[in-house]
């Protein structure tokens, strides 16, 4: 779309200031900021909306505008909430830079024109789509552009009499047929099959479409739906991708059905894009506040960003909300495959590498640890924004109340909750927020196999806290559960903020040389001994500390007779100089263990 063309609109509520010459540049895309230097998260072609609060003096606009214009930018459109008027340097700094500069009314949400502009670049890729596959006009053209999947679906009923659904990749509806007589769509079981059945397909190389007889004895045909932001690495987009299930078994068919069908989830696709770029507000809005907390910013500052992002996540609601901070992980490789056994088990006072990260938005990850070059943090960013749609929300998609950005190796979810204080609600939601074991009931099954070879999810759930001052303290919670849930076995895993113990909780704030000089002091004699005389020492005294100091039940666990543990105990008092029969001395060595 063109930039004049948002002229034409009232209900947007701009007013041209500058710039007029330029209004034929195309828009590709929207982003609301207020960094002074957001070049980092432009690509160029976007319309930039801001609240002005980064200007703190007038030589601040000079630079804002510079940044801008060398990021290739549309043009820029600047509230009047805060300021008033837009400020005059601000108006001659776009002028000198040829950038077209607009005004927004105080009651226009910077949401209202971020919809617009991406409703109309949606669109107009469909009509592009619709052009390239020119043989299936009717379909093409009645598809996104004119209506979402539903018509689609709606069209392969009526024309070809087959019953299709779009579903997620952990086997969530998206789209279903809506006329009259339609058939029932597969229950939530079978659904969840289905889904597991796609991943696994896709992760072993299998081609499609893929069949499935599910357990309500009807057989399945799956086509994938490809995002257009597809990568090297299948494990990229295996597990957000979209999928068509079709009610019909699809061996015997001509190759003109199967064309036809390819060309549907084609279609699909441009819907499934257009919702994925819907997420990019929301997704920066997160990697603002985060970047915040992460670098210690002060709570009024943070809290300002928070009312920035409350009425774009929850429109309407008349009071401040309660946030909950939700952290994942994908492992691929070597780390993932042991399963959480002990060498995949963190420990949860390891310090995170995403703590010495910033956090990014989608498009710039690093490689996940642990080898395979997939980016962890990508692919767990797509599923926390799956595995958080409320399924019981209204509206036409649930996810525009989650907002995810992400780190090399990590996703984490800023997630508002409107009613605590009024009690439970449903989707798996009540007067403490979200419940880890909730989120992953309907989607560990689906999951597990598209993990399944060499990946696996882990998630952590904080408690909900009521400002931003508890932010940086709920995103620490949130990533000790999540070593909480590493050390467990299974392909995708969860912990709350429940089962963390109070120990736990004070082990971030250690710094990182006084726990290894901890650990050191009292470990490093017994490793050492151990390591001469095979005496098994260590192993011995996380038996002592996990029964409790009971000589009789830790000697039947080690096999050993009490006067062999009792000798052991005895040498590990004496290379350590401290008493096992004294509290003290055995708390230090349990935070040491747990610390190591």
């Amino acid at each position: 779309m063109r930039l004049r063309a948002l002229l034409e609109n009232d209900s947007l509520g701009l007013r041209l200031l500058g710039g007029e010459d330029e209004l034929d540049r195309t828009v590709r895309g929207v982003m609301t900021t207020d960094l002074r230097d957001p070049s980092r998260y432009l690509s160029g072609g976007e319309l930039v909306l801001t609240g002005l609060a980064w200007r703190r003096e007038p030589e601040d606009s000079e630079r804002f505008v510079r940044i801008l214009a060398a990021a290739g930018v549309a043009g820029l459109a600047a509230g009047e909430a805060e300021l008033g008027a837009v400020p005059e340097d601000l108006v001659l700094a776009c002028g000198r830079h040829r950038l077209p500069l607009f005004s927004v009314v105080e009651d226009v949400a910077f949401a209202t024109i971020t919809e617009h502009v991406v409703r109309q670049v949606s669109g107009e890729r469909a009509g592009d789509l619709a052009a390239v596959v020119d043989r299936h006009r009717r379909l093409m053209t009645s598809g996104p552009a004119g209506g979402g999947p539903e018509v689609v679906l709606d069209l392969l009923r009526s024309d070809l009499d087959l019953a299709a659904w779009v579903l997620s990749s952990t086997g969530r509806r998206i789209a279903g047929p809506t006329a009259a007589g339609a058939a029932p769509e597969p229950p939530a079981e079978v659904r969840a099959q289905l889904a597991g059945e796609q991943l696994a397909a896709l992760r072993e190389g299998r081609r499609g479409p893929h069949r499935m007889t599910g357990a309500d004895g009807v057989t399945y045909s799956l086509f994938p739906i490809r995002s257009g932001d597809t990568g090297d690495d299948v494990r990229e987009t295996v597990l957000s991708d979209w999928l068509l299930v079709v009610g019909a078994d699809a061996d015997e068919w001509p190759e003109e059905r199967l064309d036809l069908l390819h060309g549907v989830t084609q279609l699909i696709a441009v819907e499934r894009d257009r919702r994925n770029a819907s997420r990019t507000v929301r997704r920066r809005l997160a990697q603002e506040v985060l970047e915040l907390v992460q670098t210690g910013a002060p709570p009024a500052e943070v809290a300002a960003r928070l009312r920035v992002a409350a009425p774009v996540l929850l429109p309407g609601l008349g009071t401040a909300p309660h946030w909950q901070v939700v952290v994942a992980r994908v492992e691929w490789g070597a780390t993932a495959a042991e399963d959480g056994g002990g060498g995949a088990r963190e420990g949860v006072a390891r310090e995170s590498g995403a703590r010495r990260s910033g956090v990014r938005e989608g498009g710039r990850a690093g490689s996940a640890p642990g080898g395979g070059g997939a980016p962890g943090g990508r692919v767990a960013q797509s599923l926390l924004e799956e595995i958080l749609v409320d399924p019981y929300a209204s509206g036409p998609e649930p996810s525009d109340r989650i907002a995810v950005a992400y780190t090399g190796d990590e996703a984490v979810a800023l997630v508002p909750l409107p009613a605590l204080a009024d009690g439970p609600y449903d989707g798996g939601v009540d007067a403490e927020g979200l419940h880890a074991d909730a989120l992953l009931a309907a989607v560990r099954e689906p999951l597990s196999r598209g993990l399944d070879g060499d990946g696996r999810l882990t998630l952590g759930v904080s408690a909900a806290v009521h400002s931003a001052d508890g932010l940086r303290g709920a995103l620490e919670e949130a990533r000790h559960a999540r070593r909480v849930a590493a050390a467990r076995p299974g392909r995708v895993c969860a912990a709350g903020h429940q089962e963390l113990a109070s120990h736990v909780l004070l082990l971030p704030f250690v710094p990182d040389d006084v726990r290894r000089a901890f650990t050191a002091r009292l470990l490093d004699p017994l490793r050492e001994y151990d390591r001469r005389h095979r005496a098994e020492l260590i192993p011995t005294l996380e038996a002592f500390l996990d029964c409790d100091g009971s000589w009789t039940r830790c000697a039947a666990r080690l096999h050993l007779h009490v006067n062999t543990l009792r000798y052991r105990v005895g040498r590990i008092e004496q290379l350590t100089g401290r008493d096992l029969s004294r509290l003290e001395d055995k708390l230090d060595f349990f935070l040491a263990l747990r610390m190591s």
